[in-house]
């Protein structure tokens, strides 16, 4: 019996490529993994819940009762419209946000040029100044401007990402000298050398910047909560928050399952884009390794 155990066990691990020293690691990753998916799961089992369901002294991890009400309430609200502001400020602020983190990443990866590395270790050290150190005189400065409830205001502080700017320079990093050289031989100038053959290669760290810039933008609750003041404008994570039991207008049960319900209509974009593009995205990470 046991060499039957043993058998089928060597017969497994075979068949996922995997060794016995292999076994703690992937038992670590999977308790991780139910960690990181529980608290989701009980926001859309909470979501579909009716209010009395909602808080019980036995842990409920499925509805028994499905209902929709708690989504209906939610399109009470001009839920379409907050989710139309998200996407036009996530989209066009990652559009851009990647396209400069690949010119930039491009310029210090390939132009050597005076302080070139000096720059790079202040751009990689701007991420250790907190974000609200700067929301506050860029909050005035916008607002004497006159540019408050606008797009304008919501994308252009998302465009710079430092972060996109690393996975570039990591990847272009790598690229082939010949390449360049051989571009440059048939009369290419650098402008044209980043367009026809450095940015078609880098798919992998583009999707991967896309995936990571969309879902911070789309994310983005500070920002915009200080600089949008009519209910038009809003984005969709400062209107879920109206939510909320302590500030909503529902009862506290009630509550609960109306701001779940809001926070999965949230979660989904991102979701979404991730599951698909997730391939290229782990492609994309993998690449960008610390070199010179």
């Amino acid at each position: 019996m046991v060499a039957d155990f043993l058998k089928r066990f060597s017969s497994f691990l075979k068949r996922f490529n995997l060794r016995i020293g292999d076994i703690p690691l992937w038992l670590a990753g999977l308790i991780i993994a139910v960690m990181w998916i529980a608290p989701f799961v009980w926001m859309v089992s909470t979501s579909l819940k009716p209010p009395k369901e909602v808080m019980t002294k036995e842990i409920q991890w499925l509805p028994r009762t499905v209902v929709l009400d708690n989504y209906k309430k939610v399109f009470e609200y001009p839920v379409l419209r907050w989710a139309w502001n998200s996407l036009v400020v996530a989209s066009t602020a990652t559009a851009l946000g990647v396209l400069f983190g690949a010119m930039a990443g491009y310029a210090l990866a390939r132009l050597n040029f005076p302080g070139n590395r000096w720059l790079f270790a202040i751009l990689i050290a701007s991420l250790m100044i907190p974000a609200e150190m700067t929301i506050v005189p860029m909050f005035v400065g916008f607002l004497k401007a006159g540019l408050a409830n606008t797009y304008f205001a919501l994308i252009v502080p998302a465009i710079p990402n430092v972060f996109s700017v690393y996975i570039f320079r990591q990847f272009f990093l790598g690229m082939p000298d010949e390449l360049e050289d051989a571009a440059q031989i048939d009369g290419a100038n650098r402008f044209q050398i980043f367009w026809q053959i450095a940015l078609p290669l880098a798919r992998a760290p583009l999707l991967a910047a896309t995936i990571l810039l969309f879902t911070t933008n789309w994310n983005a609750f500070l920002w915009p909560l200080l600089i949008v003041f009519e209910e038009r404008m809003k984005t969709m994570p400062v209107g879920i928050a109206a939510f909320t039991p302590v500030v909503g207008t529902h009862t506290q049960l009630e509550g609960f399952g109306i701001a779940m319900a809001g926070v999965t209509l949230l979660s989904l974009p991102s979701l979404l884009i991730f599951f698909i593009l997730q391939r290229y995205f782990i492609e994309g990470i993998s690449r960008t390794g610390i070199k010179g």
